[in-house]
This record gives structure tokens, C-alpha cells and sequence, in this order.
């Protein structure tokens, strides 16, 4: 059970529902795609084993997944299934998902965004997710991370 708040729903620009089958199969595949990893979860309602891809954040020895999209299926998935098979090419792994308080998760944030907001070109990127700039307080990451659900992976 998890005590963070969480504020309706959101939804993945189309082009994701486009995108996601070509790179599940190359991450699948083991082919390099940045930090991206396949996760499998439980369906909250069906209980079928659902696999789409996400990046994973490592941040001072710890990973992370976080939705860029909000208030997404897979996060209803993952919080309420509390686990889930992290998967690159043949390697699997079985994680234990927490999530994590906008308090916690605003300073995570920031130490794994700073850099890219930096970053003139990866700002325009990120800005179309996150409203962040290079002056952001540590309160503007801690309201981001209420909009976007985050999730440490612990291994079992």
C-alpha cells in the first residue's frame, strides 16, 4: 500500500503508442537504447503480465523508474502490484517497486535532470514534460515530482 497522493489521470502522447512496440523489441533484443529496460508488471485488473519499456535512473547507487506522462497505467499497475521483472535482452531481474514522496523524489530528480536542463536542446526535449529550467528551486522539483510518480527498484 502506498501513502503518496497521487491526482487523477494522465496520458502518453500518441506517439508513444507508436513508438513503444519498436523499442520493447529492440531492449528486448538487447539491443543498447540508452538507459531504457523492459518492465513487466501485473495488471491491476486483468492480472496479465504487462512489458513496456522505461528508463531507468541510477542516482547515488540507486535505480529508479519515474513517469514522464503522469498518472499513467503502468504506474496504477506498479503501485498497486508492488513488483515487477526488469528485463534488458536475456538478463531478467525480479524488483520489489517503492514509491517514492514528492519530498523524497524532488531531489532525485533533480540530481538526475539538472544536467540535461543544462543542455539547450535537451531542455526543449524535457520541457515538453516537466515545466523545469535551469533556475529551478528544489520546491519547482518536488512539484514535479507530485505530477510524476516515482518508483525505486530494489532487488529481491
Amino acid at each position: 500500500m502506498s501513502n503518496v497522493q497521487t491526482h487523477g489521470t494522465s496520458r502518453a502522447p500518441s506517439l508513444v503508442s507508436i513508438f513503444n512496440p519498436v523499442i520493447r523489441r529492440l531492449v528486448g533484443a538487447g539491443v543498447p537504447f540508452g538507459p531504457n529496460v523492459l518492465l513487466t508488471v501485473r495488471g491491476r485488473t486483468s492480472g496479465l503480465a504487462r512489458t513496456f519499456p522505461v528508463a531507468v535512473v541510477e542516482v547515488h547507487g540507486r535505480r529508479f523508474v519515474q513517469s514522464p506522462f503522469g498518472e499513467v497505467n503502468w504506474v496504477r499497475n506498479l503501485r498497486a502490484a508492488g513488483e515487477a521483472v526488469v528485463s534488458k535482452g536475456r538478463r531478467q531481474e525480479t524488483v520489489d517497486a517503492l514509491e517514492i514522496t514528492p519530498e523524497e523524489g524532488g531531489p532525485i530528480l533533480r540530481d538526475a535532470l539538472a544536467p540535461y536542463i543544462r543542455s539547450r536542446v535537451l531542455a526543449k526535449v524535457l520541457g515538453r514534460f516537466f515545466d523545469l529550467r535551469s533556475t529551478s528551486t528544489p520546491e519547482d522539483y518536488v512539484a514535479e515530482a507530485r505530477r510524476h510518480p516515482m518508483f525505486e527498484l530494489r532487488p529481491r
